[in-house]
């Protein structure tokens, strides 16, 4: 053998990703569940009663087209594609089909790692040989259909060498197909997209850059690293030079940081007053105050984001110098997001949501009072002890075991 058959034989393959997607999958699991009557409709929308608050959940590709999108209200659906049928789904049938296909891809995939309810991440690299050296868009198909034949779920599957590009590659597979990006092409592929296409680019993020004129992948390719880093900070920077060349170092299997965590709600009426608004606003701050400590997490950064009358959406948020966790010092600092957002509309308000990101572990190193009443941005360590005495309280009796003064006044009912 000579020496460049040894090199040849000897370096290691590209990897192997795969992502499957479960196609509109609460419109599936309707269906499935109920095949005489979901089943039988095309323009079908899973969510909540147009009579009342409700929401799309999903809708299906024929209603899609007609501009239906998730999230929106089904009042609104309705009037954009009147001819179709609203059904709710469960969320144990949702669950168990998602766990179903897990488990049929757990069998076929030796790391699995479940995206959301209907998304999961297969890593094959390796597998080469055990799979007799099969190219990857074969074993997409051959997935695909064992995923269909066990378990009823039709999915698309996206494929290349970095989960990035296994994502965006699912998309174009859409509905039930397979798009698989060779190695070595994914510099070109990701060509083809919009930089509010990339997960990861949220709206905020897609303004900035279209601010600049960088709408698309190309806009974006002759920009150097360094006025990336220059316009949107040192890790975002690198972030977003990387990430338009399809580079994502990420692997399947990891457990990625916790980006964000959140509590909304959408109220049967309109609220008004301002006691209201701040009862639902301490119950919020309070459901984000729990889900942080129970992860060990503190953050920065919190958000207020309220809706209108008019679906107009509008939100306020601030960064502390000290990352927080206690209900006290999050409903301080929200409660005040909140009255900028009432000072600049005074309107009935529809959806009320908490926001925090930026987020910490809770070991990391900060400047406490430890017995003073902190700053008007930041919390002591006596608000943290309380907050996790509270935890442990309702662990044990119940949510109710213990509540603020402020929610056990009775709520105005007038506007």
């Amino acid at each position: 053998m000579s020496h460049e058959q040894e090199r040849t034989e000897s370096a290691p393959s590209p990897p192997r990703i795969l992502l499957v997607d479960c196609d509109q999958f609460f419109v599936q699991v309707a269906r499935l569940e109920d095949p005489e009557g979901a089943g039988r409709e095309e323009l079908l929308i899973v969510g909540g009663s147009p009579d009342g608050r409700g929401v799309v959940t999903s809708a299906s590709y024929p209603v899609r087209v007609y501009g239906v999108r998730s999230a929106m209200p089904t009042s609104r659906a309705l009037q954009l594609c009147p001819k179709a049928v609203v059904v709710p789904v469960s969320r144990k049938a949702c669950v168990e089909r998602s766990r179903a296909v897990k488990e049929t891809l757990t069998r076929l995939s030796p790391v699995v790692q479940a995206a959301s309810i209907d998304e999961f991440y297969l890593d094959l690299s390796g597998t080469e040989r055990l799979l007799h050296h099969e190219p990857l868009e074969e074993t997409a198909r051959r997935i695909r259909q064992e995923v269909l034949g066990e378990t009823e779920v039709s999915v698309s599957v996206g494929g290349g060498t970095r989960k990035l590009v296994a994502k965006l590659a699912s998309g174009l597979a859409k509905p039930g197909g397979v798009h698989v990006v060779p190695a070595g092409e994914e510099g070109e592929f990701m060509k083809q997209f919009h930089l509010r296409d990339i997960p990861g680019v949220g709206p905020s993020l897609a303004r900035e850059l279209e601010a600049r004129g960088l709408v698309t992948v190309p806009d974006l390719l002759p920009v150097e690293e360094d006025w990336l880093r220059r316009w949107f900070g040192e890790s975002r920077g690198r972030w977003l030079w990387a990430r338009v060349r399809g580079m994502d170092s990420s692997r399947v299997g990891e457990k990625e940081p916790r980006k964000s965590i959140s509590s909304e709600r959408t109220f049967s009426r309109d609220l008004f007053r301002d006691g209201d608004l701040e009862r639902e606003l301490l119950k919020l701050a309070s459901a984000v105050g729990s889900s942080l400590r129970a992860r060990g997490l503190r953050a920065r950064t919190l958000t207020v984001k309220i809706r209108d009358p008019d679906f107009r959406t509008r939100q306020a948020g601030h960064t502390l110098p000290e990352a927080v966790e206690s209900d006290a010092a999050l409903f301080g600092v929200t409660r005040n997001l909140l009255e900028e957002l009432r000072r600049k509309r005074r309107a009935g308000v529809r959806l009320l949501g908490v926001g925090a990101s930026s987020l910490v572990e809770a070991g990391a190193p900060s400047q406490l009072e430890l017995f003073g009443t902190g700053t008007s941005e930041g919390e002591t360590a006596r608000a943290r002890a309380v907050s996790r005495l509270a935890d442990h309280l309702k662990e044990r009796f119940g949510e109710k075991a213990i509540l603020p003064g402020r929610l056990l006044e009775k709520e105005s009912s007038g506007p």
